[in-house]
């Protein structure tokens, strides 16, 4: 399989399963957005919680010349370590939520400035 195809499942995967690993009980759902043709993938929840609006983007991932670069992650977890522990090298995971200068500290991916 492709690489960047072969990634387009992994993020595909962590994230369902972090959304279905999620309390179903919450009148706030969770709601996975994935655009395969330009490879922007999210996690965003959307809903009410005592009268007061909730949403916000939990997980933004992108691919970008043939790296997986996480824009936001606002979990606990950390969905670099998922992609690892999934196979990807660390080489093709740029930590995009930190400045360019201290990626090159992270053991990821540097990456390019945007």
């Amino acid at each position: 399989m492709e690489k960047i195809e072969l990634y387009r499942k992994y993020i595909q995967q962590v994230l369902t399963d972090y959304v279905n690993e999620g309390s179903s009980d919450s009148e706030v759902k969770s709601e996975l957005v994935f655009d395969t043709v330009r490879d922007h993938y999210q996690v965003v929840y959307a809903g009410w919680e005592n009268r007061r609006r909730m949403y916000g983007c939990v997980l933004h991932l992108d691919i970008i010349d043939g790296k997986i670069w996480i824009q936001h992650d606002g979990t606990e977890v950390g969905m670099a370590n998922e992609l690892v522990r999934l196979g990807v090298p660390k080489e093709d995971i740029v930590l995009a939520f930190h400045e360019p200068f201290v990626r090159q500290y992270t053991g990821f991916a540097v990456g390019y400035e945007s």
